[in-house]
């Protein structure tokens, strides 16, 4: 079956030059944007309930935008002033240059990791007498306490903010010839929102091995994944994949 329509389970980019709007323009398809999840932050409340006293702490491991966030909210929250002399350990630059939101970047001491939380780790290593705190999602990959464990270092993990199921009520007689999920919590939101969810003809284009067992565990089938040495990215994997069956 010819593919037309394409659901992509996250927001809308808010860039025009995404190559999802390319892939539209170039295969003539429709594709929407709807996120399945979304973050909402703990209530100042229940993060005292977790005993964290922002001022045992001298360095701050974000591994995400919403951990920037959610950590300098709950410090106006707790009426905390976040010193000078913090140390932000951020696993990306993307996470690094969006601190600039809250702090003046050129005068603070700033670590930036390569993309991966083992390559932050390494910096981490480097200033192991520092007390960190890990703001962190209610959904934290198991690797991140793993590899701090393994380092010896003075961490504490602050869950400030969740993951929660995306109301999609209205596109239950929506239909779409694929669907494009990221994460096993999209898969999630899926069934939550339509329990009694069939796949019939619809194709389901997934990211990461995750995301693929999660989509399985569902007794669902894969039939677009990335990434692959050929299809690096979910656009590029999409495209090989509209090129073939839109041919036939």
């Amino acid at each position: 079956m010819k593919v037309k329509t394409i659901l992509v389970s996250q927001p809308a980019p808010k860039t025009e030059t995404s190559p999802y709007f390319d892939l539209a323009e170039k295969q003539k398809v429709k594709i929407d944007f709807r996120s399945f999840i979304h973050v909402e932050g703990i209530p100042v409340k229940e993060v005292r309930a977790q005993k964290i006293d922002l001022n045992n702490y001298t360095a701050i491991i974000l591994t995400s935008r919403n951990a920037v966030d959610n950590f300098f909210r709950i410090a106006e929250e707790m009426r905390f002033t976040v010193p000078d002399d913090m140390k932000y350990f951020c696993q990306s630059e993307a996470v690094a240059y969006y601190l600039q939101k809250y702090v003046v970047y050129r005068k603070r001491k700033i670590y930036v990791g390569n993309r991966t939380f083992p390559e932050l780790t390494k910096l981490i290593k480097k200033h192991k007498d520092e007390k960190f705190l890990l703001p962190s999602s209610d959904k934290l990959k198991a690797l991140i306490p793993t590899e701090l464990d393994k380092l010896g270092v003075d961490w504490k993990r602050a869950d400030l903010y969740r993951t929660v199921v995306s109301d999609l009520t209205d596109l239950e007689n929506v239909f779409y010839d694929v669907l494009v999920f990221f994460s096993p919590s999209g898969i999630d939101s899926l069934f939550k929102n339509f329990p009694n969810f069939k796949q019939n003809d619809t194709r389901i284009a997934v990211f990461g091995n995750s995301t693929i067992k999660a989509v399985e565990k569902r007794g669902l089938r894969v039939d677009i994944s990335a990434p692959t040495p050929e299809t690096p990215s979910m656009t590029m994997a999409l495209d090989k994949y509209i090129k073939e069956v839109n041919k036939k």
